[in-house]
């Protein structure tokens, strides 16, 4: 019997968990939930007879894949695989999977919310802005971007992309218009919302310069990863363009300093909330059951990233 630990630091809403709790059953699988674990050591403790796991935003770290000698997958039920360390997991012969498109509609409906909230001044009963017939820049077109798109066309917002990897056509089919460099999005919309992966790319690659290129009232919306915007370069920008706002579901690390200087154009979340509805924790879950099974019974490695 396949031996599965579902390791949520942040577990997952209780009907999500008895689904997923039904489908290992139905499958003949052993599932252990390991909920609200304090720290690595507590990880490492635990998947010592692990075959598969599920995760989070849980760090799968070398020192955890070297401590499950039977580990054989490690699904992030998410989009983001950046918390699993590939090289390690590739070493150890270990099928790294994340679960694309599952959380995606609750993470563009957050970003459309965070651009109201803030064209609206974060609802403080004065006069604000409308989105219809703003210009909307989409940075990476995937599940998230293309959804995006699709919600601000219901807003009457006029749409750009750029994504190099994606086919033209293919966004230009969803009545986006598609620039050929980075530069153009930035410096012709009024507001970006950002979509692109944290790697070694695109670290800290939302800079000066590009920042510098936008308009002077426009508005950043950030719904990736925190590490891709450069702060100190963000709060040159903030200095600088006493028109500019930086939204962001992700806290920044200097987060303190940009709410406390620039209260009224700056807005964070408590915490990362792009998957935080029932629905896209319900499917992600149950999407990340299902790509174990059919792994370890049939070899599906559809989804792995490593």
């Amino acid at each position: 019997m396949t031996k599965v630990l579902v390791a949520t630091e942040k577990p997952f809403a209780q009907a999500a968990v008895d689904q997923i709790a039904d489908i290992f059953k139905e499958a003949g699988f052993e599932c252990t939930f390991f909920e609200k674990y304090n720290g690595q050591d507590e990880l490492i403790a635990a998947v010592a007879e692990t075959e598969a796991m599920i995760i989070r935003s849980d760090k799968v770290t070398p020192e955890v894949l070297n401590a499950a000698p039977n580990l054989k997958i490690v699904v992030r039920a998410g989009a983001g695989y950046d918390n699993v360390n590939l090289e390690t997991a590739a070493k150890n012969n270990v099928v790294v999977m994340n679960t694309p498109g599952q959380n995606s509609n609750a993470v563009a409906e957050l970003a459309l919310g965070m651009m109201v909230y803030q064209a609206r001044g974060h609802f403080n009963g004065k006069s604000g802005t409308e989105l219809c017939c703003k210009k909307l820049g989409i940075h990476a077109y995937g599940n998230v971007g293309k959804l995006v798109a699709k919600i601000a066309k219901g807003f009457g917002m006029e749409v750009f992309a750029f994504d190099p990897f994606v086919e033209k056509a293919d966004i230009e089919a969803d009545g986006v218009t598609v620039f050929n460099t980075v530069e153009e999005l930035y410096s012709t919309c009024d507001y970006i919302s950002l979509h692109i992966p944290a790697n070694e790319h695109t670290v800290k690659s939302i800079n000066y310069d590009l920042l510098a290129s936008m308009k002077p009232d426009a508005t950043l919306v950030n719904t990736a990863r925190k590490e891709v915007i450069d702060e100190d370069d963000m709060l040159k920008i903030l200095e600088e363009k006493p028109g500019f706002s930086f939204v962001s579901d992700i806290p920044p690390v200097q987060r303190e300093i940009m709410e406390e200087k620039y209260p009224e154009r700056c807005f964070f979340t408590p915490k990362k909330m792009g998957a935080q509805t029932a629905e896209a924790n319900i499917n992600a879950g149950k999407a990340a059951a299902n790509q174990i099974i059919n792994f370890i019974n049939k070899g599906d490695i559809t989804f792995k990233v490593n």
